[in-house]
């Protein structure tokens, strides 16, 4: 079940995060709440600077909010935890001294689990991923994509409670992403993983997720959440929402730009 449960796996409570500039405060998302509960695919949706990068790190526990309360399985976030494991967007996220194997393998013995053991898992990950014949390859051999199903497997070993993703799949090609998009659903529905997925595209925000949180541009607040669970972007019911979303994002815009047509 997705969204229907009453206790969230995550709580997200009139959250504000604020930095420091040279001249100013600047404030990156403003009084947000929202939930998410498990097997959930959330996404977080807006415009490049509205908040979504930042208010994954306050998930993930590298950061700590201005103001409000994050909340995993009913306890404080206070810093990072094997529970909440991340996929950044950035290729090169892997140790590049350590083959395949040895990415994925180094989070689960640094936290406490048996050599043999971890590798055992890791072998199960890089087939889940399609990558058994490149375990022993060491990142610069390997393809953005493949890096990135590295570090997706590397995430999922560690079976943490949930998975953040920060536009995982941004400098992708576009047949690339498509093609790691499928294998996300893929994988998350072999593994019933919970995911909240930060993203700036529209499609990519439909077709992942099972909920969609809209932010406003800056400073991020809560615009609209929308289910989009079993849509498919393909059809009338994809573009009927792709559309609501267009409106809800940016108004007059997406109203001029129609009657221009």
């Amino acid at each position: 079940m997705t969204g229907s449960q009453t206790t969230a796996l995550l709580s997200v409570r009139d959250v504000s995060l604020q930095y420091n500039t040279a001249n100013s405060v600047v404030t990156a998302v403003s009084q947000l709440s929202f939930e998410v509960h498990t097997s959930d695919r959330f996404v977080l949706l807006g415009p490049s600077g509205c908040g979504k990068s930042t208010l994954l790190k306050a998930v993930a526990g590298f950061i700590e909010p201005t103001a409000g309360k994050i909340t995993l399985a009913g306890k404080p976030v206070c810093a990072p935890g094997p529970e909440r494991a991340m996929v950044f967007q950035e290729f090169d996220q892997l140790l590049p001294w350590k083959t395949v194997t040895g990415n994925i393998m180094f989070p689960l013995v640094a936290t406490g689990m048996a050599t043999a053991a971890a590798r055992e898992r890791a072998a199960l990950y890089i087939e889940k991923v399609g990558l058994s014949r490149f375990a022993n390859s060491y990142p610069h051999t390997l393809s953005g994509g493949m890096k990135q199903r590295v570090a997706i497997a590397r995430a999922m070993a560690m079976e943490p409670g949930i998975l953040l993703m920060d536009e995982p799949f941004a400098a992708l090609d576009a047949l690339t992403r498509d093609r790691m998009q499928e294998e996300l659903l893929r994988l998350c529905a072999d593994t019933d993983s919970t995911v909240l997925f930060v993203t700036h595209s529209i499609a990519e925000a439909i077709r992942i997720g099972t909920r969609i949180l809209l932010l406003s541009p800056h400073p991020g607040r809560a615009k609209a959440e929308l289910n989009c669970d079993g849509i498919d972007t393909a059809d009338a019911s994809g573009e009927h929402l792709s559309q609501r979303i267009r409106r809800l994002l940016f108004g007059n815009l997406v109203e001029e730009d129609t009657a221009d047509d």
